[in-house]
């Protein structure tokens, strides 16, 4: 019969199993260390959820997750939010770029 293994155990047998993948921003520099952006960016959906307790329809989701997507985007490349958010309502949206810093 197997003995449960405790907890910390499981999490370094994950890290020494996985170490290629957990170390990767090591060796490729393009990658970032941590995924703090991405958490950042289902971060405001929640807190949206939280205080309202969802949205009202799946329309005005997908709106906010637009709106939301297009300002992270914004910021990620290092553009003004406020000047970003003007001009698209000015019909002359900030295209982003697909270039990688």
């Amino acid at each position: 019969m197997w003995k449960k293994q405790h907890k910390v155990k499981n999490f370094h047998d994950r890290l020494v199993n996985h170490k290629k993948e957990v170390l990767a921003f090591l060796y490729d520099f393009s990658l970032p260390f941590d995924n703090n952006l991405a958490e950042r960016d289902v971060h405001m959906v929640k807190v949206k959820q939280k205080i309202s307790g969802c949205f009202r329809s799946d329309q005005g989701a997908k709106t906010f997750c637009r709106i939301r997507g297009y300002i992270s985007t914004v910021k990620k490349q290092g553009h003004n939010v406020f000047s970003a958010l003007y001009d698209a309502f000015e019909g002359a949206a900030l295209i982003p770029s697909e270039e990688k810093n």
